[in-house]
């Protein structure tokens, strides 16, 4: 009696793999595959890599299965000083903004140096500083941050018996995007010099 060999196995081509590994995907559930931080991805059997990002960015692609992109984009900064005592024509006209001629640190360039103003990007808490010297000057000098027309952190210098003062302060102020804000002189006069004076502001959170 002749000898059967014992039936080899069926071969199945490369889509009939994939379905395979779908149906029994489909049947594990998303239980099976576990969440760990974004240096250590997952790899899967039959060549798929899943990434899970532990530390989302606050800007989501907004894509279908929850997944986010990081990127720089999120980084905002900038601090200006006013290096020389020249005063420009722009201080005598009605806006008396104060203006900075060196920039020194404009991460996502939204100083504006020509008018020295600040755009905000996002919305967000946005940190900002000040401190706006007067030179030989008997005025007392008032100076705040103002915030879309409207000053939200004012700072005075009027110590007569000091040849330099400055005026000082900072604060946490909510931004929507395309928000302004600069420096105004609402009182007293720069005339006799303010260099040395500085402007400076970064994102600290979006929201």
């Amino acid at each position: 009696m002749p000898r059967l060999s014992p039936p080899s196995p069926p071969c199945l081509s490369p889509r009939s793999v994939f379905f395979v590994g779908l149906l029994l995907l489909i049947h594990w559930g998303p239980s099976e595959v576990k969440c760990q931080n974004d240096t250590e991805p997952i790899v899967l059997e039959g060549k798929c890599l899943v990434v899970c990002d532990s530390t989302p960015s606050a800007e989501p692609s907004g894509n279908a299965l929850g997944m986010s992109v990081r990127s720089g984009t999120g980084r905002v900064a900038f601090s200006a000083i006013r290096n020389t005592n020249h005063e420009p024509s722009e201080m005598s006209n009605r806006t008396m903004t104060i203006y900075f001629d060196q920039i020194l640190v404009n991460v996502g360039s939204h100083f504006d140096p020509a008018r020295s103003i600040f755009v905000a990007p996002r919305k967000g808490v946005y940190s900002f500083s000040f401190h706006v010297v007067k030179v030989y000057n008997r005025q007392t000098i008032q100076v705040s941050l103002v915030l879309n027309g409207w000053p939200v952190i004012s700072a005075f210098a009027g110590d007569q018996d000091v040849t330099r003062e400055a005026a000082t302060n900072a604060g946490l102020v909510m931004m929507e995007g395309g928000d302004k804000t600069y420096l105004k002189l609402e009182r007293g006069n720069l005339m006799g010099g303010w260099k040395y004076s500085t402007f400076s502001g970064f994102l600290v959170f979006p929201l």
